[in-house]
């Protein structure tokens, strides 16, 4: 890969972030509000999924 001297200067001078700034609750388009918002997602996901197979366990059955 050939990377031209300014890619290498956006790298210098991002800043970066550290690992108690992760888990920080800030809004707007922030590293951290995309991590929580990944985790919100996957407990949704999670409690989706669950929600279902009890619906399918319970009213499902023959």
């Amino acid at each position: 890969m050939n990377f031209s001297s300014t890619d290498a200067n956006k790298k210098k001078d991002a800043p970066s972030v550290t690992k108690s700034e992760l888990n920080a609750w800030k809004r707007g388009f922030t590293p951290q509000a995309e991590i929580w918002n990944g985790r919100m997602a996957s407990v949704g996901l999670i409690i989706g999924l669950f929600v279902l197979i009890l619906a399918n366990n319970l009213f499902g059955g023959k």
